[in-house]
C-alpha cells in the first residue's frame, strides 16, 4: 500500500455562494466580481465590458441581490450630459469584505482538512 504524497499535487477546490430560503442565490463569487467591478470603475457598463457580460445581465443580478437582500448596494447617478455611476453604498462594502473573508476562512479550514484526511491520511492501492 502507497500513501499519497507531496508529489502527488493533489489539491482540493471549493466554492461557496450564500442562499436565500428558497434555494436562490443571493451572493457569490460572480456578484463579488461584479461589485469589485463596480467600484473600480464607477459604473455598473464599465464593469459589465470588463466582465464581457451584457449589461442586462450585471444589472439583473445586482437587482436580484439587492431584492433577496431588502437594501441596495449600490448609489446609482442616472447619466446624460455629465454622466452617470455607481458606488458601493456601506452594505454593499460591507457584503465584499464580509464574503472576502468568509472565502479565506472556507479555504484555509478546507486546505488543514485535506491535508490531514487526503494527503497525510489516506492510503491507496498500489496500481
Amino acid at each position: 500500500m502507497k500513501q499519497i504524497s507531496k508529489e502527488d499535487q493533489l489539491v482540493i477546490r471549493s466554492k461557496i455562494w450564500i442562499e436565500d430560503q428558497e434555494g436562490k442565490v443571493v451572493f457569490g463569487s460572480g456578484r463579488l466580481k461584479i461589485l469589485d467591478a463596480v467600484e473600480r470603475h464607477g459604473s455598473i457598463l464599465a464593469a459589465s465590458k470588463e466582465m464581457n457580460m451584457s449589461y442586462r445581465a450585471v444589472w439583473g443580478k445586482i437587482q436580484a441581490t439587492e431584492a433577496r437582500l431588502g437594501q441596495p448596494l449600490l448609489y446609482r447617478k442616472a447619466g446624460g450630459a455629465r454622466g452617470g455611476g455607481s458606488q458601493l453604498t456601506p452594505l454593499g462594502k460591507a457584503l465584499v469584505e464580509r464574503f472576502r473573508q468568509l472565502q479565506k476562512l472556507t479555504e484555509t479550514t478546507a486546505n488543514g482538512l485535506f491535508q490531514d484526511l487526503f494527503v497525510e491520511g489516506l492510503v491507496i492501492s498500489p496500481p
